[in-house]
């Protein structure tokens, strides 16, 4: 792999300003914001008067803290536009969650902010390794979904020529890439297995296709699986991170030189790490829940959003602003199996470890009597022989139990046993326990 290291010269002045720079700016934004939400969204006035603070209250960053908290329910208690704080002729787009559990949350955007969300996808491709004229293929979903959208307006903006293919069709995927010579793509890690696995299915080598980079983001995934994601395509794969209530992708995003986490585009984004139990702040390096304040949204503004990753925030290195470590969770996502907390990323480390298993896994949770019951469901590699399945069976339940702290029944299935998506983010857990 050859890196595309962008040039020093074309970085922003705020991508190398100084601590003290960026966190003036931070002030005077994280001011304004809050000024904007308690004088235009009557949730933030009725919170923040409950809460017994005033905008005028923050003088330093520090005092956020003294804030209240937004979560997904006070997106969804508002539905659809009641935490908007600009007249309806302002907002010029809405998106929206897939609504798979209750109502679906919807952001809205001004002229403003699609044009600052542009601005930062933009900064996010450059750093791993973007230029203009470079052809980017986007995998994402396109629609109410903020992925396809914010990635396809950051592309332009960048000078990108842009393939808007959108999710599914991986056989037509795979022709536009052969054909097209695109040299980045932007889609979900699991989506871009599926895609290494078609190239293969066609006899292709996906390491002699164009592709260059590939920027992953939408759902969890290893540094393991990012290892074999390089590997099988020859490309370098960096991390872009984002969610539609703080903005979407292109809220953080790697850095193809370092590769060591996604830098938070702090001048938009400011990042908290708390006790997800207390609502503590920690201290820089500790793990936590990530929360982040926006600095620059004039539709949604979003106040101290509590996001149920679980990570931290890391010193600067390849910018100037802060880092976040890798996602090992999400406080909302955690499994607890008879009493043992369980993360979906736990076991995918495990199993990407284990060379004659595929990457691709499903964690099937099930009651029997009183008890939970995890199976985990994992895929031999095509060369791996039938006569490894018991041992191998053995081995990665073993492993899940040393290292996890939980019993499983595993079950290794052959090439392509589990289900494949056709549009983004895998189904990795099925919870089969009733709900009452």
């Amino acid at each position: 792999m050859v890196q595309r290291t962008p040039d020093p010269a074309d970085l922003e002045p705020i991508e190398r300003a100084s601590r003290d720079e960026l966190q003036a700016l931070q002030l005077q934004r994280m001011q304004w914001t809050l000024k904007h939400a308690y004088e235009n969204v009557p949730h933030y006035r009725a919170a923040f008067d409950q809460a017994g603070v005033h905008p005028d209250d923050l003088r330093t960053l520090a005092d956020l803290a003294k804030f209240p908290f937004t979560g997904k329910k006070d997106l969804r208690d508002n539905y659809p536009f009641g935490l908007f704080a600009v007249p309806q002729d302002r907002v010029v787009r809405v998106h929206a969650s897939s609504g798979t559990t209750g109502k679906p949350t919807v952001v809205g955007y001004t002229q403003n902010d699609i044009d600052t969300w542009a601005h930062v996808v933009a900064r996010s491709i450059r750093a791993a390794g973007g230029r203009r004229g470079d052809m980017v293929h986007i995998s994402y979903g396109y629609g109410l979904f903020t992925g396809g959208l914010g990635a396809h307006y950051g592309a332009e903006r960048l000078g990108c020529t842009v393939v808007p293919m959108s999710g599914g069709q991986t056989e037509k995927q795979v022709q536009l890439i052969q054909d097209f010579k695109p040299s980045i793509i932007m889609v979900t890690p699991s989506y871009m297995l599926n895609i290494i696995e078609e190239f293969q299915r066609q006899g292709l080598d996906p390491v002699a296709s164009s592709l260059k980079v590939g920027i992953f983001g939408a759902e969890p995934w290893t540094d393991a699986m990012r290892a074999e994601i390089q590997q099988r395509a020859g490309i370098d794969a960096v991390d872009i991170y984002g969610l539609s209530e703080v903005m979407g992708p292109g809220v953080a995003s790697e850095c193809i030189e370092s590769k060591d986490g996604p830098v938070i585009w702090e001048d938009h984004f400011y990042p908290e790490i708390i006790d997800p139990e207390t609502g503590e702040v920690l201290p820089d390096g500790e793990e936590g829940e990530l929360v982040f304040t926006s600095l620059s949204k004039e539709a949604l503004p979003i106040i101290r959003y509590r996001t149920r990753d679980l990570t931290r925030l890391l010193p600067p290195t390849s910018r100037s602003m802060r880092r976040i470590g890798k996602i090992t969770g999400r406080s909302d996502d955690m499994l607890i199996i008879r009493g043992v907390n369980v993360f979906p990323t736990q076991i995918e480390e495990l199993i990407c470890k284990m060379p004659k298993l595929a990457p691709q896994y499903q964690l099937v949770i099930s009651r029997e009597g009183h008890l939970d019951k995890l199976d985990v469901l994992a895929e031999l590699r095509p060369e791996t022989a039938a006569g490894d399945v018991e041992a191998l069976a053995r081995e990665l339940q073993q492993r899940i139990k040393t290292n996890v702290g939980v019993s499983t029944t595993v079950k290794l299935l052959p090439p392509n046993g589990i289900e494949r998506t056709l549009t983004g983010k895998a189904r990795r857990v099925i919870d089969q326990r009733p709900k009452n």
